[in-house]
């Protein structure tokens, strides 16, 4: 039977400044541990800690500009654009410039607190 989602689930952001985390599908709002798919909404100037999630995580830029570090690249994906970050690989997200940005995040499996090692 299909499941409707109608409302996110609001999902507590890590990083410097307020970011809006609604997840449509997932572990919280679905209850669905394969994936999750997430709106996500940060201010500029954010940032949030490195991470070595065990997950692939699968974004497109709807408005602004993500900047994505790796160990070894940084990217700045904008509008319309998208990134693979593979997991058990290092990355960090930030929003600098000050119109911050608007993405859709596909988690694989979904997102969970305890699966995402962000550092200290």
């Amino acid at each position: 039977m299909p499941i409707h989602i109608t409302i996110p689930t609001t999902v507590a952001a890590s990083g410097n400044r307020p970011k809006i985390i609604d997840e449509f599908v997932g572990r919280l709002s679905s209850g669905t541990p394969e994936l999750s798919i997430a709106r996500m909404k940060s201010p500029g100037g954010w940032s949030e800690p490195g991470q070595t999630p065990d997950f692939d995580e699968y974004t497109f830029v709807l408005r602004g500009v993500l900047k994505v570090t790796s160990r070894n690249a940084s990217f700045d994906v904008r509008e319309n654009e998208a990134i693979i970050c593979r997991k058990g690989e290092w990355v960090q997200y930030s929003t600098p410039g000050a119109d911050g940005a608007e993405y859709i995040a596909i988690c694989m499996p979904a997102f969970s607190p305890s699966i995402v090692h962000r550092d200290s």
